[in-house]
Parts: structure tokens; sequence; C-alpha cells
């Protein structure tokens, strides 16, 4: 990862792209444009950027576990 990269991250239900602003130690500084805010800046932990968005497999999963506890 370097600054001015573009990067697709997890946000809410889906995905947003966004470009490497600042990096530090442990997280970056993202810039993101949203429908009614351009230019948003938005900050998540490297780890979990380097990890990528879950996999909908582990979210089904998950779900039956808990409809089974119940």
């Amino acid at each position: 990862m370097k600054v001015g990269d573009k990067i697709t991250f997890a946000f809410g239900d889906g995905e947003k792209e966004g470009v490497i602003e600042r990096l530090s130690t442990k997280r970056a500084f993202l810039r993101v444009n949203f429908p009614h805010h351009d230019n948003k800046l938005i900050v998540r932990r490297i780890s979990v950027l380097e990890a990528g968005p879950p996999s909908t497999k582990d979210k089904k999963k998950k779900e039956k576990k808990k409809k089974k506890e119940k």
C-alpha cells in the first residue's frame, strides 16, 4: 500500500472505493466520494484493509449457528 493507491474496502453492507491519502503505522486515511459528501476522509486500520472484505459464506454459517442455538 502506498499513498495515492486506489483501494476497495468494506463499508456497511457493501464496498466503497477510495484513494489512500495518508498512512501511519497502524492507520490509513482514505478519501471517499459519497453521493452527498464528496471527498470525505475515512480512517481505517491497515490490518482490516489488508484482510479484505469478509466472505458471505462465513456470515451464512454464523446465522445458521445462531438459529440452532435459539
